[in-house]
C-alpha cells in the first residue's frame, strides 16, 4: 500500500451547512475540528477497506476500556502504515466516534453525522462503517463504557470569600492594595485557601462570563437542539 499522503485540509468549521431548521449549524465535533480528527481525515482515504475496518475495530475495543497493543502490533506488522500513522489514525477515529457518542440520539441525527464526515472528505464506504458504530446496537454499550471512563472530579460543597486589605507588609506595592480571600471545601473533604489580588478576580470574572455566553450561543445552534 501506498505511503499516506497529505491532503487539503478540510473546510472548517462547516459553515453554511443547513440542518432540518433551515439555520447554520456546527458540526457536531464542535466550533473547533479537534487536530486529530484533521489528521485523521487528512489520511484516511489512502487506507483500503480492510485495514481501515481493523483499525475501527481496534478504535471500538478502547472505547471499551480494552487493551488493544496487540492488535495494534498486529496491524502494524501486516501493513506498510508505521506507528506513528497508526497511532494518528486510531487517536483521530476514537476521537470522532467519542464526541458522536457523547450526543444522545435525539440531538444528533443519524443524516447530520454523515453529511459532517463528508464534509472532511471521509469516503463514502468509511462513513457507513462510523455510523454503524455510532447508531448500531452496541450504542449502548459504548456509551455505558465512555461514562465509567470518565473521570469524575470533586465538587465543591463550601464556597466562603471575603475582601482584605494589607495594612502592613514587606512589599510597598502590595501596600493598602485589596484583595480576595476565598476558601473552598470539596466533597472529598479537602479544604483549599487563596488569595486573588482583584485584577485578577475582575479577569476572571469577564472569562466566565465569556464562556457562559459562548455556551449560551452553542445552545442556539440547531445541532445541539432536541428535534423530533
Amino acid at each position: 500500500m501506498a505511503a499516506l499522503g497529505k491532503a487539503a485540509s478540510p473546510p472548517y468549521p462547516l459553515a453554511g451547512l443547513s440542518g432540518e431548521s433551515g439555520l447554520d449549524r456546527v458540526s457536531f465535533l464542535g466550533a473547533r475540528l479537534p487536530p486529530e480528527v484533521e489528521a485523521m481525515a487528512r489520511s484516511v482515504g489512502e487506507l483500503s477497506k480492510e485495514t481501515f475496518r481493523k483499525l475501527l475495530k481496534v478504535t471500538v475495543s478502547a472505547l471499551e476500556g480494552r487493551d488493544c497493543k496487540a492488535s495494534v502490533q498486529m496491524i502494524a506488522e501486516s501493513t506498510d502504515l508505521s506507528e506513528e500513522q497508526l497511532a494518528v489514525l486510531i487517536s483521530g477515529m476514537y476521537t470522532l466516534l467519542r464526541e458522536a457518542l457523547r450526543l444522545p440520539v435525539a440531538s444528533l441525527k443519524q443524516e447530520v453525522f454523515k453529511e459532517d464526515l463528508k464534509a472532511l472528505r471521509i469516503p463514502e464506504d468509511f462513513i457507513l462503517d462510523f455510523a454503524t458504530i455510532a447508531f448500531g446496537n452496541r450504542r449502548p454499550v459504548l456509551e455505558a463504557a465512555l461514562q465509567k471512563q470518565t473521570s469524575k472530579l470533586p465538587r465543591i460543597t463550601d464556597f466562603r470569600w471575603r475582601v482584605d486589605v494589607a495594612l502592613s507588609t514587606s512589599s510597598l506595592a502590595r501596600a493598602l492594595q485589596p484583595s480576595i480571600l476565598m476558601q473552598l471545601k470539596l466533597s472529598d473533604g479537602s479544604a483549599h485557601r487563596f488569595e486573588v489580588p482583584v485584577a485578577k478576580f475582575q479577569e476572571l470574572r469577564y472569562n466566565v462570563a465569556l464562556i457562559l455566553k459562548e455556551m449560551n450561543d452553542l445552545e442556539k445552534r440547531s445541532i445541539l437542539k432536541i428535534q423530533d
